[in-house]
Order: structure tokens, then sequence, then C-alpha cells
């Protein structure tokens, strides 16, 4: 049978391992730079001469573009094919970076940031969609996806590694050139090992008035989290943006609904199953970014932490996402139902964030810190390979790009929130605290304690909202997510045209076709 005959007839293509590869690569370099940069921005910022104001642009500029444009991204790959816009990603996402490393002024290193979240917004999407049409077995996308789910929930962690030695034994522009190496690798496996199946793509006219409107919508939703977390939430300008945001978004609902060709067809997230991961996946990022920052911030100026010594700090919550993620997600995937691993796995973590509400500015790590990351890992990693599968099944491969890039917007989204929300609530605390406090140290020795003593009761009183927030999002797992076991029969990927709305309207969807 002809390689073209096999992909008709439903045969998996046989380098599809070695695709995984590439596309793992892609997703980890994209997930590190994440964070790898706000370990440098420090460095970046005296060198470059950016005012404290304008600081925030360096993450802000990327957010932007990587949240707003993620729809667009995800309906470009639909319509070219995922492979091209893999590789083009590929292609952009390291020429950006390399001008973000040689930037010599902040509109150029703005600018870079800026064009890094452009492609990232069209690979991110077609890296996830790209899994869900090459891995149609039950078992091996269970495999697929668990490795997929624990660089996606680990590679943050990783960046802070990375970014920790590259900062302090090189210089911070290595945080930006070290994306090129794993970009050229990347894009050349892709082009020759990924072989996309045929019949998949979408090429209905785009829909422009749904490009323009998303867009906007989710930048002023970005923006105004963003903005809150500087200027406050009753600031003129960012109670503005959420209501532009509101406005734009319900516009684009609405024009979704009567259009021929939707960017976003409403089917793809009315489906229960999807809205369940969308939802809950989103609220447990809020969660996550939100204790990143933290920890990060309590390990170095509260322990006195290195840069690189926080990173390896971080390693006990990789080992936990990988642990569950490629062996308890991947093994029970196709034994129990989603929602018997996601909502588990989301309450799990919730129990170590639990443990870090009881944080002291001399807690130690090993008692304390170590056995919270390990249960925040685990939990993670467990639920988050089920929901990235779930994400995408019973999805027509003619919407799998945007389908994925729904759970991309849902983690680009929640981290906005989660970064604002959680901090304004520990400033609000620490501020309480000091004040309170400081008025009986009398020396300046006890005058640091007590600001340090009030930035922890912060982090404790951000961490307790954090832990309500993971035991919401396992609720919405276990009440939203109903479909059954994966069987050992393959998802179909060569559905197109009118059979698309029959796949995602099924009346009971379950995890294989």
């Amino acid at each position: 049978m002809s390689e073209t005959a096999a992909k008709a007839h439903g045969v998996p293509d046989a380098n599809r391992w070695k695709a995984l590869v590439f596309i793992a690569l892609a997703q980890l370099m994209v997930v590190l730079d994440a964070t790898i940069v706000n370990i440098a921005l420090p460095s970046a910022q005296q060198d470059l001469g950016i005012s404290d104001g304008n600081r925030q642009w360096v993450v802000t500029a990327y957010a932007l573009a990587f949240g707003g444009l993620l729809l667009f991204g995800g309906r470009i790959a639909d319509l070219w094919g995922r492979k091209r816009a893999f590789v083009l990603g590929l292609g952009g996402f390291a020429a950006a970076s390399a001008l973000g490393g040689a930037a010599t002024n902040e509109a150029m290193m703005f600018g870079a940031r800026a064009l890094q979240g452009v492609f990232g917004a069209l690979l991110a999407p077609a890296a996830l969609s790209l899994l869900a049409v090459m891995f149609t077995d039950a078992k091996e996308r269970a495999k697929a996806f668990g490795i997929y789910g624990a660089i996606a929930g680990g590679g943050g962690a990783v960046g802070l590694i990375l970014g920790g030695f590259l900062t302090e034994y090189l210089d911070w522009r290595w945080t930006f050139f070290v994306n090129i190496p794993f970009a050229v690798v990347a894009a050349a496996g892709a082009y020759f090992v990924i072989r996309e199946p045929e019949g998949g793509r979408n090429r209905s006219p785009l829909d422009i008035p749904g490009v323009i409107l998303s867009t906007l919508g989710l930048v002023a939703l970005v923006y105004g989290f963003t903005r809150a977390e500087s200027d406050g939430w009753s600031d003129s300008l960012t109670v503005g943006m959420f209501v532009a945001s509101a406005v734009l978004l319900l516009a684009f609902v609405i024009v979704e609904s009567r259009v021929k060709a939707p960017l976003l067809p409403l089917r793809v997230v009315t489906e229960r199953n999807r809205s369940g991961v969308y939802l809950s996946l989103g609220l447990a990022i809020i969660a996550m970014f939100g204790l990143f920052l933290f920890l990060t911030y309590y390990l170095q100026i509260v322990k006195g932490y290195s840069p690189v010594r926080t990173g390896f700090a971080f390693l006990p919550m990789i080992a936990g996402m990988i642990t569950g993620s490629t062996q308890i997600g991947t093994r029970l995937m196709t034994r129990v139902a989603p929602r018997l691993l996601m909502g588990p796995g989301f309450l799990f973590a919730a129990l170590g964030m639990l443990l870090l509400t009881q944080m002291e500015t001399g807690s130690s790590y090993a008692a304390l810190l170590l056995p919270a990351m390990l249960l925040l890992g685990l939990g993670m990693g467990t639920a988050f390979m089920p929901a990235m599968s779930l994400s995408t099944q019973g999805v027509g491969p003619r919407d799998a790009g945007v389908a994925s890039a729904m759970v991309n917007t849902s983690q680009q989204v929640g981290g906005a929130i989660g970064t604002a929300l959680l901090n304004t609530i520990a400033a609000s605390a620490t501020t309480a605290y000091v004040t309170d406090h400081i008025a009986g140290a009398t020396s300046r020795s006890q005058q640091r304690l007590v600001q340090l003593e009030g930035m922890v009761q912060g982090y404790t009183s951000a961490i307790w909202f954090a832990v309500g927030i993971l035991v919401v999002a396992a609720g919405i797992a276990l009440t939203f997510v109903n479909a059954g076991r994966p069987g050992s029969t393959t998802v179909s990927t060569t559905v197109t045209g009118s059979d698309v709305d029959a796949v995602d309207e099924a009346p009971v969807p379950v995890a294989a076709h």
C-alpha cells in the first residue's frame, strides 16, 4: 500500500514518533520563553536603560501579541496546512529571538518581544493540532499527549533553571539566542519528517470581522489584567479595557453564530467536554502562574537563593509533572474516564498549594516546599495530560488548529489573570501587615524582618485563593467532562465537509470515535 493510500485508509504515519520529537522541542521552546526572560529581565533592564515604568512591556508586548492572535494563528494553520504554519512559525520565532538578543534599546526589545508573540501564536496551535491529527490510536495518543503535557506543564520551571544559568554565567542576551538552535533543529526535523494527513485543511474564506473582533477583544482583556497589576483595578483605563473586551468578545460571538465560515466555529467551544477542559485548564493556570511568581521571589528575596539555585529548587515540581503526565496519566488514560484523572489531579495540586499556605520566613525547604512542589507537580501533570488530549478529541481535522488555539488561549488568558489577580491580593495583604507591625520595629534589622514577614504574609494570602481556584477547577472537570474511557479504536482523522458537524455534535462524546 502506498503512503497516500495508507493515509486514506487511516493507517498511522510511520514517522509519527520522530515527528513528536520535533513538535515537543518546539513546544518546549515556546513554554521556556515564557519564564526564561523573567529571570533575565533585571539585567536586560539595566543594560538597555529601560525605566521601571516601562519594564513590564518586555513581558506585556509578548503576552498581548501571543494571546490576541492565537485564534487567528489556529485558523491560519487550518487554512495553510499545519506543517507549513509550524515551520513558518519556528523561522519567525528564531528571527524575532535574534532581534531581541541583539537589542540596543528598549524600542528594539519591545518590538522583538511582540514579534515573538506573533509567531508564537502561529506555532503553538499548529504544534498541538499536528499531534491531534497524527496520533489516532487511543493508547498511542495517550503516550504522545503525556509527553506533550509534561513539557507544557514543566517547561516553565525548566525556563527558570536555564534562565538562571544563562544570566548568571553568560549574559542575559543568551536567554534570547538560545531559542535559535531549538527553532532550527525543530524546523529542519519537521520539514523532513512530518507528513500531514491529507484532506484536513479548512479552505473556507477567512472571517475578517471575526479576526478583528477576537484579536482586539483578547488584547483588551490581557492588557486589562496586566494594567490592573501595575495601576490597580479601579484605574479608569483598566476598567475601560475590561468593558471594551466584554463588548468586543460578545460581538465576536454574535458574528461567529451568523457567518458562513466562522473563525471559531461555536461547535468547538459549546461541546460539553471541550468547554470543561478550557475552563478548568484556564483556572489551573491562574493558580500555577501566581505560584511561580511568588515562589521565585520567596526563594530569592526571603531565602537569599541565587537565580541558579532558585531554578534547581523547582526541580521536584518538574519531576512531579513528568511523572504525573507520562506515568500516571498515560497509564490510566485508556482505563478510566478523563474526569477521574483531571478532577483528582487538580485536587492533589490544591493539596500541595494548601501546604504552601503554611510558609514562614524561616520555613525549611526540605520539610515544606519539597513535598508541596511534588504534590503540585504530580497533580498538575496527571490532570494536564487528559485535558490536552480531550481538547482536540472528536474535532474534525479542518477545525483542529482553532480547537488547539483555544487551549493556548485559555492558558494565556489564565496566566495574565493569575499574575495580576494574585499579585494584587498579595500586595494588599503585605501592605496591611507592614502597616500594622512596622511601628513596633525600632532598629533597621527589625524593620527589614517586618517587611520580609509582610511579603510572606502576602504570598500565603494569595495562595489561599489559589487553593480555592484549583478546587473550583476540579469541580468543573468532574461535572462538565463526561467523556467515557477511550476505547482501542482509532480517532477519525478523515472527517471532512459536513461530517465535521456530525462528529462534533455527537450526543455522547467519547475520547475515541
